[in-house]
């Protein structure tokens, strides 16, 4: 655990719908979900674990494989992020010029199931949500106004 951070509370029984699922010790504490947030909450990291949960991928080829187009620069700064965090295994090999693979740790790995939970939630929870958006968009805008 990280300085800073104190324990985390997770119930060891089932718990009621309204029940938080973590409690932070204090209200100014994060319980460490601000790092990991941070990092899986900007637009291109999931991409990337995503696509290196498949294998090992040169940079050109992730770059083409990350959905919705990825630049350079972001690309670059994305998987060192990732590399900094420990679910990103950079090699470099020397040759002329330099070939750079990219690889999930086991950290890496073991995200890949919480991203595959999220997934199956959006998928199963899609209609429900389009439902919702469509009722919030149907309301006057006075109701709407915070």
């Amino acid at each position: 655990m990280s300085a800073g951070h104190t324990a985390v509370t997770t119930p060891q029984v089932a718990v009621a719908a309204d029940e938080p699922v973590i409690r932070c010790e204090t209200p100014q504490d994060e319980c460490g979900v601000r790092d990991v947030l941070d990092r899986l909450g900007d637009k291109w990291s999931v991409y990337v674990v995503v696509e290196l949960a498949s294998g090992v991928l040169r940079f050109k080829e992730l770059q083409r494989r990350v959905h919705g187009g990825i630049s350079q620069r972001m690309l670059t700064l994305t998987v060192r992020r990732l590399e900094r965090d420990g679910l990103v295994k950079r090699t470099v090999y020397p040759t002329i010029p330099p070939q750079v693979e990219y690889e999930l740790t086991e950290m890496g790995h073991s995200l890949t199931h919480l991203v595959k939970s999220l997934a199956d939630w959006s998928i199963a929870h899609r209609p429900a949500i389009a439902e919702a958006r469509e009722a919030y968009d149907a309301r006057p805008a006075e109701d709407v106004r915070t």
